[in-house]
């Protein structure tokens, strides 16, 4: 069983509802663990760039933020961490990169929760089993590759 739990914390118009959101992490889990519970918080540009300056010393608003859980040794929990969604900035790179709003949705929701689940794209080997495994994950539910254009740009 997988529990998400949506915080709307943004009034942006583009925001899919909670049902797609849970759909898309609840896809990026499947398969890689029997439970677990997540929480995904949608927020404005001022919390973003809180966030993203306080955990990662960037001081302005990103895409996804991931807080993976870490379960102290012994204690029996389910919990993989917290997304933190920004809307407007999500909306101004589907229109920056020439997608639709709902697949780059898909994208971030996806990308976050394979970072709740220890995947990361620090280096080149890490990156492309990330990408791989996004791209899997978004063809299974109906969504072209997100990296293609970026792949058709750089040759």
């Amino acid at each position: 069983m997988i529990d998400v739990e949506v915080q709307l914390a943004s009034a942006n118009a583009g925001i899919p509802d909670e049902a797609q959101l849970c759909a898309w992490a609840k896809a990026a889990v499947q398969g890689r663990r029997a439970q677990a519970e997540l929480v995904i918080r949608v927020v404005d540009e001022a919390e973003s760039a809180e966030l993203n300056g306080a955990y990662r010393g960037k001081h302005q608003p990103t895409n996804v933020l991931s807080f993976p859980f870490e379960v102290p040794p012994g204690v029996p929990c389910d919990h993989l961490g917290d997304l933190v969604v920004c809307a407007p900035v999500v909306e101004r790179e589907a229109l920056e990169q020439h997608k639709t709003l709902d697949a780059h949705w898909a994208h971030m929701l996806v990308h976050g929760v394979l970072h709740l689940l220890g995947y990361d794209h620090v280096d080149d080997e890490q990156a492309t089993t990330m990408e791989t495994e996004e791209i899997r994950i978004l063809q299974s539910l109906g969504y072209l590759d997100p990296y293609a254009e970026s792949r058709r740009e750089a040759e």
